[in-house]
Order: C-alpha cells, then structure tokens, then sequence
C-alpha cells in the first residue's frame, strides 16, 4: 500500500451545528488513496460526514447508493469503529447527489469497500482525535493519558469521563489534525468491524416504509407511462394521441422525438394520467406506426451464425500472443476443440425502472433509485437544456440493480416529461418495459483449442473470441483482457478477437464480462484436465504454479473485471481452501450424483467453489450443496452481509445458467417476462451453501460480483461428471435440463 499525505485543510472540515453538535467532513484530492498498486486505479471517496448530538447519538451519512449490496450498512460500521461509538447509538442518513460535498457517488464494479476503506478509517480516527483533544483541554490534561471507548474519552488517572455528546461543540472549534498524526485503529480491537450487522433499513423493508423509488411519492403528482419502439432504436412516425388523451384520468399525452443515443432519451410517446393504472390502460389503446430501422433485421440466430462463419476466418486482431501456438499444437500428445457460447441477458430486478420528477422555477428536483447519479445528472442537463445547478437529485433505495442503473434513460424520461408538464410526475415502467429496452448482457462466442503433452501438462492454448463492437473498440461490456486467465501460465498462447456490428444496447451485468467468460474459461480447462487424465483440481495447480508471464498493457475496451491484478498464489489459496472444505475426491457419492470445481478471478476478489450436483434419469437438476472459498482480503467488514452477497450471488448465477436467455428476433427482444425469463425458485436453491473467507494481508475489497461467475462452471463441470454431457453453451435447459423440485 502507498500512503500519500494531503494538507489538514484538504483532510477536513470542520463546523459547529444547531444545538452544540459536530458536523465532521473529510475532504481527498484525487489518487490520494491509491490502494495496491497492483490493482486497477481507485479513485477516492472526497468526502463523507459525521454529526454528533449533544446526547451523544452520532449520524453517519451513507453517501453511495444503495442497491442492496450493503454499503449503507458497511462504510457506517468502518466509521464508527474508528470513531469507537456503539453501533446502538449510530443513525444513518442516505445523502442527496452533491458533487460539492462528494464524488464518484455510484454503485458498481464492487469498488465501495476498496475505494473507502482508508478514508472512511481515517475520517472516523480523525474524529476521535478530536474529541480527545476537546477532552484533554476541559481536563488540562495530556491527550497522551486520555483514550475512548464506547462514545466516551476516559482519562484513567483520575477516574473522569465525558461523553462525546458534551464534547462535540468544543471538538468542532479545533484545528483538524494532520493526517500523518492520525492513529488508526490495530485490527485486533475493532468492535464493528468484523461483527455481524443486519442492514439498517431492514426494519423499514419488511413494514412498507417507502424507501424504494417505486413507493416513492409527493403530493399532486400525477403518473406516466413511456412507449418505445420495440426494437432498439426505433422511432415514431405518426401515433392517435387525440384517442389516447380520451381516456378516463389521461391528462397528457404528446410524442417525444428523442434522440439515437441507446442510454439517453429515445423517440417514443409519454401518456400521463392521475393514476399509473390508467395511464398503463389508455397505453394498451395506443396505436403507433414505427420506423424500426436497420436493427429490425437482426436476430440471435443471425449472430450466431455470422459467430461460426467468423470464427473460420482470420480474426480481425490478436490481443496477446506468447510462444508458437501452431507449432505446440502440432506436437501435442493430445489436441482439444471446442465452440463455446452463452446468450445475451437481461438484468431483470426486482424493482422495474422508475423515477419521480418535478419542473418548477426552472430547477428541476428528482428521486431516482439510481446507481450513477451524477451521470444522470449530466444526462439530463445535456438533453434538457438546464444548467447542472438547477437539477436537484435525491438518492432512493434501489430495489436491485445488478449494473441496470448503470444507464439513466428512464430518469431522462422521467426528467423530460416533468419539464413538458411543469407538475410532479412519476415515470414507472412495466416488466415488460424492463425486459423490452433493457442494456444486455453481451452475447459471446468462443472457438478453443488446447494442447496436451504426454505428462498431461497444458502446453498451448488457443482462443478467438467472437463478439460485439466496431473496428477495434468492442461493444460495453462485450471485451475480454488480454491478460484473462489462463493467459501468462501458458507458453503458447493466442487471444484473438473479431467483432460484429449490433445495434441491440449491451451494458455491465453482475460480474460484467466475467459472468460468461468464467463459463467457458473454467468448462474448458475441465476438458482439458480430462483429455490429460487428470483430476480438475490438481490440474488446476499446475497451471497456476507456472510461473507467469509478463504483463501487458491494458487492451482498449478492457471490462473493469479484467485480470491484470491476477495473483496465482491467492488462486491457488482459496483452491486448496475449497478442495479442503469439500473433502474433494474423498467423499463416496451417490449414483447419479458428482462434483465440479471452478474458480475466477474478477474485481479484485478471488474465488473457488465446488458444487455437489445430482441429475436424474429426466435430466432434472439438483445442486445439492455449494462451497465457497473466498480471498477479499484482510478485513470482513460484515460477516452477515458478506454471507448474503455470496448466497445471493450464488443463486443469481444458477439463474443464469439454467433458463436466463434473451432471444433477439427481428431486432426486439422476444422473452418478456418472468414466465419465459424464469428466475431459480427457493425450492431450486441449494439447500446449503457452505462459506469459507481466507484472510490475507491484501487491502479489503467489494463483494457484490466475484462470488457469482465460478457457479456456472463449478455445476455444468458437474453435471458433466454425471452425466458425461459436456455443457458448451447456456441455458441448460435448451439442453432439456430443468431443475428438480
């Protein structure tokens, strides 16, 4: 870790409040907190705040969104801990968008924990100095002979106390400390830290409050529904607004030109109504003539088959190249091909899109359960006409996101039409809406061939990747790194990749890129370790115990989950984890039933997981128990949430692997619903999923995504090792699996 010092002034702000309290704020330049250097880039928390009352309640305000990762829970902890409060005596607040106060306010990429852990550490410790100091004053006392526990400073030597309460108002007149005098915390005395949390807003979840965006309301606001072409892109040509506007409660309803951008305000009509339900009504009775576009022609099947008709041709570039891969081939013992392919997804959250808005005086406030506010922001201002100062936005809860929110077109929607109506309005979408105009997970083809020796080591490997995008740029969240595993542990190694043009918006899904690339990476290796005759997981070790090869620079279009941080030995750690954990290979296990391992390497978190599977003589599907082995880190922050993002992650990945398809036929989604897009049910689930965290003194690191992309492998390896069917391409059941009840 590299430590960069910043000015006292840049560290902190400090200001008294209303009633004595203590208003805490903690300032970064950019870079100050970079993290492993071997790590992608963090870019810092700037600022975060903690008010203390005068009856010692302190308020911690939670700054990024929250979509369900915990990070409202999480980053508060890592605080107060520092600050040495009782969690019972902590309040949470969601903080507004305001690039004033904050930056990098977003939820993605599992990058709260990594880029906060310092900071927030050092906001907190910097805070108890303060009350310290405040103390040792009132006392005329040496800050040396005084210490905190429990919101309190303790001078032992003649037995006083005082609450944080009663110090806050004196603690804000001091000059802030230097940073480099901040003494944090020694592991071993974390309190919050490391404990077991539930979720601040669980209270207010399972009794209704309306903390979601979807519940959200204000008075005299009026709802609205948005319709688009239903394929990508599309626009109106002429609509019967005069009929619509007949209907019972519509009070608006007007075509909107829109644009061409895929995530910004397209062409459509917006009907408003006094009740979302009439105004979903008056929709069915819209009559729309659309310009579909050139889009309208194309089709999964189509790129299926310009995949396979490319995958013979040369490919378009090479992303990296080591040893001779032809000549390695060719003197092989053993040769390997396989054509590996999973579909595009859509991200499908509980909570379809919405957002409430409202035009007056020429600002423009809204609520949105988003996960880039500030770039929905600049959206809007960009597509609206107002300046960035006059657009208020208000952090809802978002009831899941998964990299969907990722995108602001229905806050632009929303954004536009309260402009248009000048009174609050709220924009809610259909599910069929959500699965209609949703940013997929890209498509992805890959054409393998792999080289055994006679001693059953790996000695070549080749790969074209066949996906989306345009010259040498690939398509959001369709590229692959170059420095993917198994790259750099194989001596001869080709990563190539040619790209179709699409018009179907693609965007970050759960563990973007890794998602599908973890499927087809880890199901091959698989074939390989059988073609050598060894076991998965031994062959697994001698892969990683080859000593790698250099790093590249990173390759353009790179996903944010690349490898270029990829440590064998932390692979290697959690590997010999799980394989413990699940006695691998010792168990005797009942006919029909078997094992599959798998691991992946994405947004800095290592992980291994092993799935016991059974398959019946109907090809129905048991995944009986999972192990999981995890490397995040030196520091748990929550252990119950840590488990719920595992267990969630988990159960969201045999989701995709078992019925999740979007199928593209004539330019628009076909799947529209949970009825044909059909999530794992709890009686689908794993009876046990049985959770290993391996320690190391590495910085901590998010865990909302790397948990989910070994699931596929680990259980497709297994049914394999049941069944002797090779899984080469999602979703099982269009192989005729299906889940055993």
């Amino acid at each position: 870790m590299k430590t960069r010092s910043i000015s006292r002034r840049a560290f902190l702000q400090v200001t008294a409040v209303g009633g004595g309290g203590m208003l805490l704020g903690l300032y970064f330049k950019p870079a100050a907190f970079a993290q492993n250097q071997q790590a992608a880039p963090v870019i810092p928390v700037p600022s975060s705040f903690i008010r203390i009352a005068p009856d010692g309640i302190v308020t911690i305000i939670a700054k990024n969104p929250e979509i369900g990762q915990g990070v409202k829970t999480s980053l508060p902890m890592v605080i107060a801990d520092e600050l040495d409060v009782d969690w019972k005596n902590v309040r949470i607040e969601q903080a507004d968008l305001d690039n004033t106060k904050y930056s990098n306010q977003s939820a993605g990429g599992s990058t709260a924990t990594p880029n906060s852990w310092n900071p927030m550490r050092q906001v907190g410790a910097a805070a108890r100095q303060m009350l310290i100091a405040a103390a040792a004053q009132t006392w005329g006392v040496p800050e040396s002979e005084c210490t905190t526990s429990s919101g309190k400073v303790l001078h032992q030597k003649s037995k006083r106390s005082l609450g944080y309460g009663p110090l806050a108002a004196k603690a804000a007149t001091l000059t802030p400390p230097d940073l480099k005098t901040v003494k944090l915390k020694d592991p071993k005395d974390y309190k919050i830290i490391g404990t077991p949390r539930a979720g601040v807003d669980n209270f207010a979840i399972v009794t209704g409050k309306p903390i979601y965006g979807i519940d959200f309301t204000v008075p005299g606001m009026l709802w609205a529904v948005f319709a688009k072409c239903p394929v990508f892109g599309g626009k109106v040509v002429s609509a019967n607004i005069d009929a619509v506007k007949a209907m019972p409660g519509v009070r608006h309803a007007f075509v909107v030109e829109g644009g061409t951008e895929l995530n910004g305000l397209l062409s459509g009509v917006a009907i408003v109504a006094d009740r979302w339900w009439q105004a979903k009504t008056a929709r069915e009775k819209l009559e729309v003539k659309w310009d579909e576009g050139a889009t309208a022609s194309q089709s999964s099947e189509g790129f299926a088959r310009q995949a396979e008709a490319l995958s013979k041709e040369k490919p378009m570039r090479s992303l990296r190249s080591d040893g001779d891969v032809e000549a390695a081939l060719s003197n092989a013992a053993k040769v390997v091909e396989a054509a590996y392919s999973y579909p595009f997804l859509a991200h499908a959250p509980m909570e379809p899109q919405n957002c409430t808005a409202h035009f007056k005086d020429g600002k423009l406030e809204i609520w949105a359960p988003s996960q880039t506010p500030q770039a929905g922001l600049n959206l809007v201002a960009r597509t609206t006409g107002l300046a960035p100062a006059d657009i208020k936005i208000h952090l809802t809860r978002v009831g899941g996101g998964f990299g969907r929110r990722l995108s602001n077109d229905y806050v632009v929607e929303a954004a536009w039409i309260a402009k248009a109506i000048g009174v609050p309005v709220k924009l809610l979408w259909t599910r069929e809406d959500d699965m209609a105009h949703d940013f997929y997970r890209p498509a992805g083809f890959h054409f393998f061939k792999g080289g055994i020796d006679a001693s059953g080591k790996l000695i070549a490997w080749r790969n074209h990747f066949v996906t989306f995008g345009s010259g040498d740029r690939f398509a959001s969240s369709a590229g692959i790194n170059a420095t993917e595993f198994p790259s750099r542990f194989v001596p001869n190694f080709s990563l190539d990749t040619s790209v179709m043009a699409s018009g179907v918006p693609t965007g970050a899904l759960r563990a973007p890129g890794s998602n599908g690339i973890a499927f087809v990476m880890q199901s091959f290796i698989d074939e390989l370790a059988q073609a050598a005759g060894k076991d998965p997981i031994q062959f697994r070790y001698s892969i990683l115990d080859t000593p790698p090869l250099p790093l590249p620079p990173p390759a353009p279009g790179a996903p944010g989950g690349a490898a270029t941080g990829f440590n064998a030995k932390r692979m290697r750690g959690v590997l010999e984890l799980v394989a413990a954990k699940s006695n691998w290979g010792m168990r005797k296990l009942p006919k029909g039933t078997g094992e599959g391992v798998a691991f992946h390497f994405s947004h800095a978190g290592y992980f291994a997981e092993v799935a016991e599977v059974s398959v019946d003589s109907s090809s129905k599907v048991r995944v009986n128990k999972v192990w999981v082995a995890a490397d995040i880190g030196s520091q748990i922050i929550n252990p119950l949430n840590a488990l719920n993002q595992v267990q969630g992650s988990i159960i969201e990945g045999l989701s995709h692997l078992m019925r999740y398809q979007i199928t593209i036929k004539n330019g628009r989604a076909v799947e529209r619903n949970f009825h044909d897009y059909a999530p794992t049910r709890m009686s689908e689930a794993p009876k046990e999923i049985e959770t290993h965290f391996l320690k190391t003194e590495f910085p901590p690191t998010g865990l909302g995504e790397p948990a989910l992309p070994p699931i596929l492998p680990a259980v497709c390896n297994a049914i394999f090792a049941v069944t002797g069917k090779r899984i080469r391409s999602l979703p099982l059941s269009k192989h005729g699996f299906s889940w055993a009840q």
